[in-house]
């Protein structure tokens, strides 16, 4: 893999990554819909990966790398205090000026009257996976192949029962089983569009590479405790939610460091 172009790379591995929630879709379609206690449980596993990327994954490659140029001097430390706030601040800002709908939360942001709901659920979706693949794409910019692969690999187990929630969502919603499914395909597909540009950017700067890792962590780690958590605690399964989040979690531990 060391002579290809790692922009195609983090395209492609953001593209798999997108595609499992795909894959995560597909029971709408077969009538094989789990359970709440068991979309919770795998919604909290989500969680748990994406929780586990942020730092094994993203911000310690990040402080790594700045260390190596800065030293024990405050300077890794501060960049990365000041890249996972803007990415959290860049999430937060979009969450809150661009209209969109949770499932059980409901409509957020500005009046979004004029848009038909089923472009809200479709925007609300994109707002919690574009910062995914970023981070996907930025891992596979970098020198550490291994570091994109592990991203790509766990992104894309989080991705099974979060396509797996829209489409029952939309389902739920009055939607038709097909229709259901294509939408939460199609909320996937923003993914390479964020790891074609993350790859991108650090392709014409690699001091972009460790800013790009802690920005992409901090905006997962706010759609985590802002989005995904409280979902998983609205029906009374948080002690399930909660497991799932530790086996996410362990589970995407293991890959970074077998992986890389």
């Amino acid at each position: 893999m060391s002579g290809i172009d790692p922009v195609f790379l983090g395209f492609i591995g953001s593209l798999f990554a997108g595609l499992m929630t795909t894959v995560g879709a597909l029971p709408i379609v077969l009538r094989k819909i789990p359970s709440d206690l068991a979309r919770d449980t795998m919604l909290g596993f989500a969680a748990g990966v994406m929780l586990s990327a942020s730092f094994f994954s993203l911000i310690v490659p990040a402080l790594e790398i700045w260390k190596s140029n800065f030293g024990e001097s405050p300077v890794p430390g501060l960049a990365a205090i000041t890249g996972i706030l803007l990415g959290a601040l860049l999430v937060a800002g979009v969450d809150h000026y661009l209209p969109h709908e949770h499932f059980v939360s409901g409509k957020e942001g500005p009046s979004g009257s004029s848009i038909r709901r089923i472009w809200l659920f479709v925007i609300a979706i994109t707002i919690h996976n574009f910062p995914e693949g970023l981070a996907v794409g930025v891992g596979f910019a970098g020198d550490d192949l291994s570091k994109g692969l592990s991203l790509a690999t766990g992104i894309g187990l989080q991705n099974i029962p979060e396509g797996l929630a829209v489409a029952v969502a939309l389902s739920g919603e009055g939607y038709s089983r097909w229709k259901a499914f294509w939408i939460a395909s199609l909320t996937g597909m923003i993914e390479p569009i964020g790891g074609l540009i993350g790859a991108a950017a650090v392709a014409v700067s690699e001091t972009f590479l460790p800013r790009g890792l802690v920005i992409a962590a901090g905006a997962m780690l706010y759609v985590i405790s802002h989005k995904i958590i409280p979902e998983t605690h609205r029906r009374g399964y948080q002690n399930e939610a909660t497991a799932g989040l530790m086996v996410g979690l362990s589970i995407m531990l293991f890959l970074d460091v077998w992986l890389g």
